[in-house]
């Protein structure tokens, strides 16, 4: 047994050890970006937005100050306002639903699917009234939704769909790239994110040239023309320093992705010598025959799971639990009228999911030693 070493300390993420490796190379792209001066929507910017429209087989990217900002404008693109109805999932982090009301629309709730946690593509159908103008699916942890779904139920309805890609750069559906199927793909960019900055940052990418065109008005204070405004926008852009940092990372986002895929494996294949067992009862996370799972978070679901993350803490093993409180329940969304037991599978997942160390970095080892203190819990 691993857990024999008591100085066990395995984070459930840091950089620290990133940013250790790519120390100068980080180096030279801030002193880069000092030396040029120009700090605001300059060549780095640029760069990234085609680097990353690119790997997302999408014709347009456009850098905004975060993933938040990029569901805010994208949904202003699209046209969605005071008075509509937008669908999407409760077990997903705020930041999704409070665009849909920023923009003056109410958000609809779908239960989620208990294999992948996304939202249940089948359940979508029957919340349609004629108020709704979009769906908002998430690739929650890096799984790609159902999207051939998705797709076929906008067709019909005549929907708008944004992607919630905030966690899943690089995921596939059916061997396409997440973020290419809808009207706008949204992209997050927060130190945590499989590709991450040193601060906040996002990135829209669409195939739709007057959404584009839109959003790029939209996020310089919707002004074509230096104090020329022409719609109410924001400011909502992304830096140059954000994007040299990115522009450096993405060259290592494929190899970082593949060791996550392979990190999971690790964990699947340690944790399948015990899960037959009664007394070993979690379930581990999915990939579906059609999807290409980035593992942004590598999340099991137990009934015991707050116990069983404190018996990981007492082993100096961090775990994260993703989300405690389903948004049909927050305080904020009281107003909507729901309860216990609206959106039972979204319950249980935010009652019973906990999220283990991930990241590029962690050591096999390091695997190992969690799956050993799992194992000691379930055995006891």
């Amino acid at each position: 047994m691993l857990l024999q070493n008591n100085q066990i300390n395995i984070p459930s993420f840091t950089l620290v050890r990133q940013n250790s490796m790519l120390e100068k190379e980080l180096l030279e792209c801030f002193l880069q970006v000092v030396n040029q001066g120009i700090f605001i929507l300059n060549e780095n910017v640029k760069v990234l937005e085609d680097k990353v429209s690119n790997f997302c087989q999408a014709n347009y990217g456009i850098g905004v100050a975060s993933g938040s900002d990029a569901l805010d404008l994208s949904l202003i693109a699209c046209g969605i306002g005071h008075g509509d109805e937008v669908i999407t999932t409760p077990f997903t982090f705020f930041a999704t639903a409070a665009a849909i009301s920023r923009v003056g629309a109410k958000p609809v709730f779908v239960d989620i699917d208990p294999k992948t946690w996304n939202i249940d593509v089948n359940l979508i159908e029957e919340k349609i009234t004629s108020k709704t103008k979009a769906i908002i699916p998430v690739h929650l942890f890096g799984c790609p939704v159902e999207m051939d779904a998705i797709m076929q139920i906008a067709k019909k309805n005549n929907l708008r769909v944004i992607e919630d890609a905030a966690q899943a750069i690089g995921a596939q559906y059916c061997g396409e790239k997440v973020g290419s199927f809808g009207d706008t793909g949204c992209f997050s960019f927060f130190p945590t994110k499989n590709l991450g900055a040193f601060g906040d940052g996002g990135m829209i990418v669409t195939k739709d040239s007057k959404i584009a065109e839109k959003i790029k008005l939209l996020r310089i204070h919707g002004a074509k023309n230096k104090y020329c405004h022409d719609v109410l926008g924001f400011n909502s852009r992304l830096d140059e320093l954000q994007a040299s940092i990115l522009n450096l990372k993405f060259k290592y986002i494929e190899l970082w992705t593949q060791r996550r895929r392979e990190l999971a494996i690790l964990y699947n294949n340690l944790f399948q010598e015990h899960i037959r067992t009664d007394r070993f009862s979690i379930k581990l996370p999915q990939e579906p025959d059609y999807a290409y799972h980035v593992y942004h978070q590598y999340t099991i679901q137990t009934k015991q799971r707050d116990e069983l993350q404190n018996h990981l803490k007492s082993y100096g093993i961090a775990s994260t639990v993703y989300y405690p409180i389903p948004l049909h329940l927050q305080k904020v969304y009281s107003s909507l009228g729901h309860h216990q037991g609206d959106f039972p599978v979204s319950e249980d997942a935010c009652n019973e999911v906990l999220s283990l160390p991930m990241f590029p970095e962690l050591t096999n080892e390091e695997v190992e030693i969690i799956v050993d203190a799992i194992t000691s819990f379930f055995t006891r």
